[in-house]
């Protein structure tokens, strides 16, 4: 599987990389929302992992650019976060994400709810 990972400490983005790499998915790593949907048009992943709280355009933002553009908007797009109480989870899920993560990451549980959205988006 083809995973977008936005996400701007690159630490984090380093370690997503790496535990989804392992489970033998293949990881394109991007460092802001300007550059997600360029990145999510040219790469064709089947799902998008986007942090939240990203500077200049917000990971909120990048949700609905994503989802409003006619080559990304099948994408499923899975929320990252370490502030709940600032991204709700009903209002990330309005604007189209799919699924909704909280830090720190549960890094043996993750690949198994990413191919299980992709599963599901496959039936």
């Amino acid at each position: 599987m083809d995973i977008l990972v936005i996400e701007d400490h690159a630490t984090d983005r380093k370690l997503l990389s790496v535990v989804l790499s392992i489970d033998g998915h293949v990881v394109h790593e991007r460092a802001s929302a300007e550059e997600a949907l360029d990145a999510a048009v040219s790469v064709h992943p089947d799902i998008v992992l986007l942090d939240l709280q990203l500077p200049g355009l917000s990971g909120l933002a990048a949700v609905r650019q994503l989802k409003a553009h006619e080559a990304t908007r099948h994408i499923p797009i899975v929320a990252v976060t370490a502030y709940p109480e600032a991204f709700p989870r009903e209002e990330l899920l309005a604007a189209g994400c799919e699924a909704y993560v909280l830090k720190p990451i549960d890094t043996r549980e993750l690949p198994r709810q990413l191919e299980q959205l992709a599963g599901k988006r496959a039936n």
